[in-house]
Formats: structure tokens, C-alpha cells, sequence
């Protein structure tokens, strides 16, 4: 049988998240069932990067046995916050979770006094103060081999807390910083616990030695908070 492979993106506002659940609107449910009119037969996607309630993405890859479907078709049966990028056959046994090599997520901060009409579900507002030279030592220190028990709810699936990190670090355009971090795989909440925790830092409400000691395996509680959904944008999977 025939593999594809879907690339997606979403703005994930009023999605309950990627993966399917009765009664809740997700990217995962719409999906299918699109493809399952068109196909006449059910689907079950398989996809890189499960996301969570309010998280948005501009590269999702999913991919599922049988034959694609025409793109434009497909959008046309999809509501205007979910957009199929491509729908095309992939090799053999593809599979978008498990061939991945890696995936790199982006957190949007608009730093200034206002707030934004247009920015309010794409970026977290943030008009306190900021030491940008102290994000930049933190995302320098994420780069490596990390224990990140400390970034992802206590109650957690996960029996394995290591992430190798390929790259971290913060851009600025304007008024809006970007957080990009590339790694092979991440926990629940990972990404959005690194930013709140490093909001701090920035703010001089924590120490850079305390950012550095939660990378070798501490408690979550010692953690800072979980920064808000609408920020975060999975940027792009890599094979």
C-alpha cells in the first residue's frame, strides 16, 4: 500500500490541540475526515509533533497509509485555520514521527509598553523589563546533551528525559523576539516552560547558575512557569 505524507500548518487558537478527542475540535480530527470524504475510507494520521491546545505551526508533518489526495480538494473541505501545504506520496513505510531526525519549534515575544490588536494570539506580550544579553547565555547553555525533568509536568508518559539540542538562540525583529530551538525529540509543555523560565533570568529574578543547575535533572517546582500557547509555533521537522 501507498504512503503519504502531509505538511501542514495551523493557527492553533481554536484547535483543543493536535490529537484526536471525542467532543473537541483538533487538527487531527479535521484532517481525517477531510481525507476520509475524499478517500472514502478512514485514515489514521500519524504526525511529527503533537501539539497542544492554542499551539500553532507552520511546517506539521503527518503521514498515513493509502493514497494522497488533491491539495486543493482537501483545503476546500478544511476551515480557514488549518491549511494543507502539500499531499504527496512518500517512500514506502514513511513514517512522520518515527523517520524524524529532528524538529525545531519557535516562541514568539512582543517586547514593548502596548499591546498589540494584531499580535494577541500570535505572540506573548511581555512590557517588563528584559536583559536580552541574559536570554542569549541561556539559550547558549541549552545546546548540547540536557536532562529536562525540570521543563515537563511531573505527571508525565515519559520515561526517557535527556533531549540532545542541536540549537538554541533568540532573534529580534522589531519589536518581536524569537526563541528557536532545534532538538530530536521534546517533552509536554518543554519549550513553554524554557521561555517562562528564562523570562525570569531575563527579568533578574533568577540567577544564570540556577537556569544552568535545572539542565542536570531537577524537580519541576524548581522550575519557573509555563509560558503561554498562543507563543508557540512548530516551525519545521526535519529527516
Amino acid at each position: 500500500m501507498a504512503t503519504t505524507r502531509l505538511d501542514i500548518e495551523y493557527d492553533g487558537t481554536s484547535f483543543a490541540g493536535w490529537a484526536r478527542q471525542p467532543g473537541h475540535r483538533t487538527v487531527q480530527g479535521e484532517l481525517e475526515r477531510a481525507l476520509a470524504v475524499l478517500l472514502r475510507e478512514p485514515v489514521a494520521l500519524t504526525v511529527a509533533g503533537r501539539t497542544d491546545r492554542g499551539v500553532h505551526a507552520l511546517g506539521q508533518v503527518a503521514s498515513y497509509a493509502g493514497e494522497p489526495a488533491p491539495t486543493r480538494s482537501l483545503n476546500a473541505l478544511l476551515d480557514a485555520d488549518v491549511a494543507v501545504l502539500a499531499c504527496a506520496q512518500a517512500a514506502d513505510g514513511f513514517d512522520a514521527r518515527g523517520d524524524a531526525r529532528s524538529r525545531t519549534y519557535c516562541y514568539r515575544l512582543l517586547h514593548r509598553r502596548e499591546r498589540s490588536a494584531f499580535e494577541r494570539a500570535r505572540a506573548l506580550w511581555w512590557p517588563h523589563r528584559l536583559d536580552r544579553d541574559a536570554l542569549h547565555e541561556c539559550a547558549r547553555l541549552l545546546r548540547g546533551t540536557h536532562d529536562f525533568t525540570a521543563f515537563t509536568p511531573t505527571e508525565t508518559d515519559h520515561v526517557r528525559f535527556e533531549r540532545d539540542v542541536f540549537g538554541a538562540g533568540w532573534d529580534e525583529r522589531g519589536d518581536v523576539l524569537e526563541f528557536r530551538i532545534e532538538a530530536d525529540t521534546f517533552m509536554r509543555h518543554m519549550n513553554r516552560v524554557l521561555v517562562g523560565t528564562m523570562l525570569q533570568v531575563a527579568g533578574g529574578r533568577r540567577s544564570l547558575d540556577s537556569f544552568a543547575a535545572l539542565l542536570e535533572g531537577r524537580p519541576r517546582a524548581e522550575a519557573g512557569p509555563t509560558a503561554p500557547a498562543h507563543g508557540l509555533y512548530l516551525e519545521g521537522v526535519r529527516y
